[in-house]
């Protein structure tokens, strides 16, 4: 239980988002979460788990062997 619990203000803050994204994860169900009372908490395991999930890595392209050319 060392995992901490973010606020879903916290995780908008953290994501660079309004706190109606985070709402929506948890109403859609794309992001775990902690009922406590009232109260909703995320945590930052499932936080950085969305995040990679969602990472788009770039493709590596291999160079094209042409050869120089003389400029004009």
């Amino acid at each position: 239980m060392t995992d901490r619990y973010l606020s879903v203000d916290q995780v908008a803050e953290l994501l660079g988002t309004s706190a109606r994204f985070p709402r929506r994860l948890i109403e859609e169900r794309r992001i775990r979460y902690v009922k406590v009372g009232r109260h909703v908490r995320i945590p930052e395991s499932a936080v950085a788990e969305f995040i990679s999930s969602r990472t788009v890595e770039p493709i590596r392209r291999a160079r094209p062997r042409v050869p120089y050319r003389r400029a004009a």
